[in-house]
């Protein structure tokens, strides 16, 4: 049987089985998050390797496991090189991961080693954004923010928290990050409430609250001048049910 006959095959089995794969778009934006080292994002989109709709590569379901685990690794690897991991950094993480993945005899092993490794790649990706476009202060300002974003944020804890005074810390994150703190608070605020309303199932008062706004219609105002939609209208568009 030639490859066009295979492919005819295989793509009548598909339809009638009604066998999918992932989406393109949602396979790259994973991908693309990686890249980003935004991990919350990875986490949100991560799929374990034997949901149906990964495809089958070999009968035997360990080997199966093992192919897919590999492409995952070499797509991952050349995407944190085109976001700036230095080129013999990728590959040795590459070789180290696709050996383990070789050694590996049990499919849960595989499960474990490719949430490790994503979560490894992301995260060096994220320090690497971050010591390439920031001075440390700022970084650790960052990573408060990051995480108490769901608690009241006042200048006088960031500048305390990193040893400079307010008005200094003010004006270097000005500079550094092109946004007041303030105003780069409400952006990442703004971007959880997305991501929650994407990919969550809380209600409008529920992130409101989570999030710190004054108040629900404050939220909304806030949210629809920063998106063009309220939150309902917003979820009704891109909410994404879980498979």
């Amino acid at each position: 049987m030639d490859i066009e006959k295979k492919l005819s095959h295989v793509e009548f089995l598909n339809r009638e089985y009604n066998v999918t794969h992932l989406s393109y778009d949602r396979e790259m934006e994973f991908f693309q998050n990686i890249r980003l080292g935004n991990l919350d994002m990875v986490r949100q989109l991560f799929k374990p390797l034997d949901c149906e709709q990964m495809g089958k590569l070999s009968e035997d379901p360990l080997r199966n496991l093992k192919y897919h685990l590999i492409i995952s690794v070499a797509l991952i690897t050349r995407y944190c090189i085109e976001g700036g991991m230095e080129m013999e950094t990728a590959y040795n993480l590459s070789d180290i991961y696709i050996q383990s993945i070789d050694k590996c005899q049990q499919e849960k092993e595989i499960h474990m080693l490719h949430r490790e490794l994503v979560e490894d790649y992301a995260q060096r990706m994220q320090i690497l954004h971050k010591e390439t476009l920031y001075p440390k202060p700022i970084i650790i300002c960052l990573d408060y923010i990051y995480d108490n974003l769901h608690t009241k944020i006042a200048l006088d804890t960031l500048a305390e928290t990193v040893g400079l005074s307010p008005s200094y810390l003010s004006r270097l994150f000005r500079r550094e990050v092109g946004l007041t703190i303030s105003e780069y608070i409400m952006k990442k605020r703004l971007e959880t409430a997305e991501n929650m309303l994407k990919y969550s199932d809380h209600s409008c008062i529920d992130i409101s609250n989570y999030l710190c706004f004054s108040s629900e219609s404050h939220f909304i105002q806030t949210f629809r001048k920063h998106t063009g939609y309220t939150p309902k209208a917003y979820r009704q568009k891109f909410f994404r049910k879980k498979e």
